[in-house]
Order: C-alpha cells, then sequence, then structure tokens
C-alpha cells in the first residue's frame, strides 16, 4: 500500500464490480447461483464499507492533529483489515491442527482424530474449488474481482 492513492483507487473498482454483478444477477435462474451473486454483492459492500472507513480516517488524520495517536493506530488497523479481508461465497473450513478438529462455517467443532484396532487416523475434510461450469456466468466476474480481492468459492469435500 505504498501508493498514497490506492484506496481511492480501489473504492471505484470494487463499487464497479458490485454494479456488475448486480446486473448480472438479473439474468439468474437457477436458485444456486442467485445466492453466489447475492454473496458476493454483500461481500463487496462490506469491502467498499470498510475502504470508506479507511478513507474517513486518513481525512482525519490529515486535516486535525493526532496527538495521542489514536487515529493513526485505528487506521493501521482498519489497513490490516483490509489486507485481510476475504469474500468468502460457500464453504469456509477452519483446521486447529493442535487440538486436530475442524468445523465448517463457523459451526460446532468436529474431531478429526480417530482410533480404532488398526490404529489413529486424522482425516479432515478438505475445500475444493468450483468450476467454471458451475459458476456460469459469475465464473469471469470472479476472475476480474479476485484480481482486486480476496475470494474463497469452494466448497467442503470429505475425503
Amino acid at each position: 500500500m505504498s501508493d498514497n492513492w490506492y484506496y481511492v483507487h480501489q473504492l471505484p473498482v470494487l463499487a464497479g464490480f458490485r454494479l456488475i454483478v448486480l446486473a448480472n444477477r438479473i439474468g439468474c435462474a437457477d436458485q444456486f447461483l442467485l445466492e453466489l451473486h447475492d454473496r458476493l454483492a454483500e461481500g463487496l459492500e462490506c469491502a467498499i464499507a470498510r475502504l470508506r472507513s479507511i478513507m474517513a480516517l486518513e481525512r482525519q488524520l490529515a486535516s486535525e492533529t493526532d496527538q495521542e495517536g489514536f487515529t493513526a493506530f485505528q487506521l493501521q488497523g482498519e489497513e490490516e483489515c483490509f489486507v485481510r479481508f476475504r469474500i468468502t461465497l460457500l464453504d469456509d473450513l477452519e483446521i486447529d491442527y493442535a487440538t486436530y478438529e475442524y468445523r465448517i462455517n463457523n459451526g460446532e467443532w468436529h474431531y478429526a482424530l480417530s482410533a480404532d484396532c488398526d490404529g489413529v487416523s486424522i482425516s479432515y475434510p478438505s475445500l475444493v474449488d468450483l468450476t467454471d461450469a458451475e459458476l456460469g456466468t459469475l465464473a469471469p466476474i470472479l476472475r476480474a474481482i479476485r484480481a482486486e480481492a480476496s475470494i474463497s468459492i469452494a466448497r467442503v469435500v470429505y475425503d
């Protein structure tokens, strides 16, 4: 983020992608694709809100004195959150390797560790990306958005 205009550039880019997603949603007849469009538009709106917050803090820092450093600290936190921001369209898998547990979509934790007379085995599910055929007309839009934001479009698969 060394460019002073990075966030100013990102705002119209993400807002434009959101408009494209909403326009593309009109032609969808499949319920699954409608949900993906809605989730993507919502995620882009969240990213846009975070960018607006960053730009407001930058304006505040430029126009007012920040003797306690609170505004600068808050701005740094917002920028770090934006860097880690991720739009999850389908499934989210979280694995805790220390306890051999996993959870899907912030649900309950499940044990991946099992034992029987043959020994101990650990079996975690994995994430598999959706294909372009499954994404339909949303696929080229997602490829373009991935250049600007982190998006996860995967489903959980049990091995």
